[in-house]
């Protein structure tokens, strides 16, 4: 036997018989000389992540947001050390509801949601769903033939929950869960009013038939953000994938806010030194979770409308960014037990990389965009601890 693998083979068995308490000299002192040369554990823990957590800003890139004079220094500085800071992480489009529908299904912007739906359409279908699994046509309410990622998770028996700060707070303008306007009604959430800053816009799961079309299904699943704190009481109360849309005062969006509050950055950076630690402190996170947080879009003095990863024009409009190809380069920041702290990865990531990434992890098949050839999602680049199992997608 080689000397070298002599050497482990002895390690090993004064380690077997050390956990039975048989060499305490060798184990806890004497000469130290074994111990002190045993190779380091590798990091204990579940194998697959179970909990994923996205929490979606708004409207900064990637330079005001985590750059140096960022006024949001738990977000640039606090939580990056935490966990893993994706400085190449961009945006699909512009304006915000096309973000958040990429997020969920795939799909890339059409006219209507490049312009935030202002009123509540119908999506008029053409050919139906062309070889990327894009919808072909315009609109707002995408018809049943779109599969989401909620659609999925359900389909794999896994949980989910779309959490809406402020969402009926004002019952004249929507209801306290699943609150959307009447299919083809202008919507009236659209600004925040005192007391109320739902913004359907920042809501992608009313916009899709599948969902809203079992009004009991989407009652129990698109809730207002008051509901998160009990549901992370205990891991089997907590989703299987959390979205969290705060409202236009918390998610940055609003400068000033009609409340009084500072809005942008600052009232971004209350928001999260609130709910960031919640949601870390849980046992859910703590079992196996991943924290992705985000913004939709680029925006500032700049209008950044720049793309990466290949990302395609998508057969509805000749531009997914109105001025250019894409949202803009506005970074993401990553935490889990399977990340290490302070890790960088400066590979290109979008929201459809992101929706890829999370249909990895639960083990589901590619929706639209998600499963573009150009597109890669999180590998151990991102998970510097240890890379997770992914199970192997269902059909």
């Amino acid at each position: 036997m080689p000397m070298r693998t002599l050497r482990f083979y002895s390690l090993a068995r004064i380690a077997g018989v050390c956990l039975l308490g048989l060499l305490p000299i060798a184990c806890h002192g004497g000469s130290g000389a074994v111990a002190e040369q045993a190779p380091a554990a590798v990091p204990a823990g579940p194998a697959r992540i179970g909990h994923v957590f996205v929490l979606v800003l708004e409207n900064e890139d990637y330079e005001n947001s985590f750059g140096e004079h960022s006024p949001a220094p738990y977000l640039a500085k606090t939580l990056p050390a935490q966990g893993l800071m994706l400085p190449n992480y961009y945006g699909t489009g512009h304006n915000s509801l096309d973000n958040y529908i990429s997020m969920i299904s795939g799909q890339a912007p059409n006219p209507d949601t490049q312009a935030d739906c202002r009123d509540f359409l119908e999506f008029t279908a053409g050919a139906g769903l062309d070889a990327d699994g894009q919808a072909v046509g315009r609109g707002c309410v995408y018809p049943a033939s779109v599969a989401t990622l909620p659609d999925q998770l359900e389909q794999a028996g896994l949980s989910w929950r779309g959490y809406m700060e402020d969402m009926g707070n004002d019952a004249q303008r929507e209801a306290a869960a699943c609150g959307h306007p009447a299919l083809g009604a202008k919507d009236p959430a659209r600004k925040g009013e005192a007391g109320d800053q739902y913004a359907t816009k920042h809501d992608p799961f009313v916009y899709f038939h599948r969902i809203v079309d079992d009004p009991k299904r989407c009652d129990e699943h698109v809730v207002n953000l008051k509901l998160l704190s009990a549901d992370l009481a205990a891991a089997e109360r907590t989703p299987n994938f959390v979205f969290i849309s705060p409202g236009l005062c918390h998610d940055g969006h609003d400068s000033p806010c009609v409340g009084g509050e500072p809005g942008g950055l600052v009232s971004v950076n209350d928001f999260l030194k609130q709910w960031v630690p919640l949601i870390l402190g849980s046992a859910a996170y703590q079992k196996d979770g991943l924290l992705i947080v985000t913004f939709d879009e680029s925006s500032g003095p700049q209008s950044d409308a720049s793309a990466c990863c290949g990302e395609a024009t998508g057969p509805n409009t000749p531009r997914p960014g109105i001025t250019g190809p894409g949202g803009g380069r506005i970074g993401a920041v990553l935490l889990s037990p399977f990340i290490a702290p302070g890790s960088v990865s400066n590979t290109a990531y979008n929201h459809y990389a992101m929706l890829r990434s999370v249909e990895d992890i639960f083990g589901l098949s590619y929706l639209g965009y998600a499963g573009a050839q150009s597109l890669t999602g999180f590998g151990k680049d991102v998970y510097t601890r240890r890379l997770p199992e992914f199970p192997r997608p269902r059909p």
